[in-house]
């Protein structure tokens, strides 16, 4: 593992993910992981972030690896680029939403170094990523001094830009389990333009048998201090026979999930009234995937 002593703070490269876990265990919430450093960067140069070690996890080799397994899912390391995923044909081909999400972002620069595990730890609301790795149930492989957990990345967020990570603990990676049989997904997301953050993101898996939501798992961006699913929503979908006026009633209650404010880019009573119509819209458009009808 090499180091550098740079005027603000130290810089380390280490080959190992123990080695990794040593230093964050050793220098606790001085030490900031970097991977692409799109977001990092720019924050050190504005004075948001004080870090005072810098860990650079890109010659680990292992964090480089993706793979897609037809009995179990897919699986990606942190090191993994937004493009690489973007450009997947297995990602697109199996969990569509989750390339469409990726696709949603404009900057080159970005796609081609940062990386969905960084987007997914930055823990920012407006995330698009995050709500789709939720929807299809994905987990982080999380490693620490203690040893290896996963953590399903609908319990990973507990408070605005908080995660469950502890000292000593960095995400190494993702696994999303194989979609079964009968499995639709929508994701949707309203912007000012196409290079901005979400003023709301909804995405949504449903599994549907003999018509009825054997599944339903729905995800909401951008209207809360974290990315959610909106589970009261799911709850009125489960068991029950498919129909729009139930679909309805699930977007509605969806409302009560989301707790928006008004910023700049949209005010509250906006992004309330788009979560029932979004999730109403995703719902309506898995449900016909996962029938095998055509709908765009």
């Amino acid at each position: 593992m090499s180091s550098l002593h740079l005027k603000d703070f130290v810089y380390f490269e280490p080959t190992t993910t123990a080695e990794v876990t040593s230093l964050l265990a050793e220098h606790g919430a001085k030490a900031r992981i970097m991977a692409g450093g799109i977001d990092l960067i720019p924050r050190m140069r504005a004075g948001s972030i004080k870090a005072e070690v810098v860990i650079n996890i890109q010659k680990i080799p292992e964090l480089s690896l993706f793979e897609y397994d037809p009995a179990k899912g897919f699986r990606f390391g942190a090191m993994v680029s937004l493009h690489t995923l973007d450009t997947c044909q297995e990602l697109k081909k199996h969990f569509p939403i989750i390339q469409k999400a990726i696709n949603q972002i404009t900057s080159v620069q970005s796609k081609y170094m940062g990386t969905a595990v960084g987007n997914v730890c930055l823990a920012t609301p407006a995330s698009d990523v995050s709500p789709v790795l939720m929807v299809h149930d994905a987990e982080l492989i999380i490693e620490g001094t203690q040893g290896v957990r996963t953590e399903k990345v609908a319990d990973f967020y507990t408070a605005y830009y908080k995660t469950t990570l502890q000292q000593g603990e960095f995400v190494t990676g993702v696994s999303i389990p194989k979609v079964a049989e009968g499995t639709g997904a929508a994701f949707y997301n309203k912007v000012r333009t196409h290079a901005d953050i979400a003023k709301i993101t909804v995405a949504a898996v449903v599994n549907v048998q003999d018509g009825v939501f054997q599944d339903a798992k729905i995800a909401l961006g951008a209207v809360a201090p974290v990315a959610l699913r909106a589970r009261s929503a799911e709850a009125v979908l489960q068991g029950q026979p498919i129909s729009e006026e139930l679909i309805q009633k699930a977007a509605e209650v969806a409302m009560n999930d989301g707790s928006p404010i008004s910023d700049f880019r949209s005010n509250k009573e906006y992004r309330l009234d788009m979560i029932r119509v979004l999730v109403g819209r995703a719902l309506n458009k898995a449900v016909n995937q996962a029938k095998g009808v055509q709908h765009v």
